[in-house]
């Protein structure tokens, strides 16, 4: 995707999360949403419990629990982003604006996936089986199996960035310029993903881990199964 392409899918998305907040603005939902987000925050973590306990991988594993699939509100990052976007569309390296624009629109997608799933959970506490019938309910596995490609479509352009001296040296530059800037939580944000995949000698391994666990249970939850977070614990191939 061209620069330009990728400024013009940017701005997009960022007007596609604008409704997607207000969507969500209902206090029923946004109580329900912020449970949802829990539940498969805590599932997240007991999924990848085992590669967090690996010093090489857990920088990368975290960042893709906090930055990428978590429960955060992203609020900050996304106004980092519509605040300073003429500037980000010709100063970011290509391959950070990439990342970016990949980044923003997996939040998008969560975001649209959670609000559906939200909806179609039953009143009560959020349990396995609530879980699992409310994913099911919301369906759009095209969807869900983009998420999936997304996840490993960023860390794979990572770990293709952190081998290009220049790009670190511009991320390096912009640090200060962007702090000042009001642009924090943006250059933070790019600044963990490159950090936690210079440390990783083998992405290609974490993110085949990756790819294979979450496609296993997203289909155990559209066939009518339910999960426990404790996945992992049968799967222990290593990422490096």
């Amino acid at each position: 995707m061209s620069r330009a392409d990728t400024a013009a899918e940017l701005e997009r998305l960022m007007a596609r999360k604008s409704d997607l907040t207000r969507d969500a603005a209902d206090a029923v939902i946004a109580s329900r949403l912020q449970e949802l987000r829990a539940w498969q925050a805590a599932r997240l973590a007991g999924t990848y419990e085992d590669l967090r306990r690996d010093p090489l991988a857990a920088d990368a594993v975290s960042f893709f629990l906090s930055d990428l699939y978590g429960p955060q509100d992203l609020a900050r990052r996304d106004r980092d982003v519509a605040r300073a976007w003429r500037l980000l569309k010709r100063a970011l390296p290509p391959r950070m604006l990439e990342i970016l624009a990949m980044a923003i629109e997996l939040d998008v997608l969560s975001a649209e996936l959670d609000l559906q799933t939200a909806r179609q959970s039953p009143p009560g506490p959020l349990t396995a089986q609530a879980y699992a019938d409310a994913y099911r309910a919301a369906g759009r596995p095209e969807a869900r199996r983009r998420q999936i490609e997304l996840v490993v479509a960023i860390g794979s352009t990572l770990a293709s960035a952190v081998r290009s001296p220049l790009v670190g040296v511009a991320l390096r530059a912009a640090h200060g310029p962007a702090h000042l800037a009001g642009l924090g939580a943006l250059q933070d944000f790019l600044e963990r993903g490159f950090a936690a995949f210079r440390k990783l000698p083998d992405a290609g391994g974490l993110l085949a881990t990756i790819e294979r666990r979450e496609t296993r249970l997203m289909q155990v939850l559209l066939a009518g199964g339910e999960i426990s977070g404790k996945e992992g614990e049968a799967d222990q191939r290593r990422p490096g």
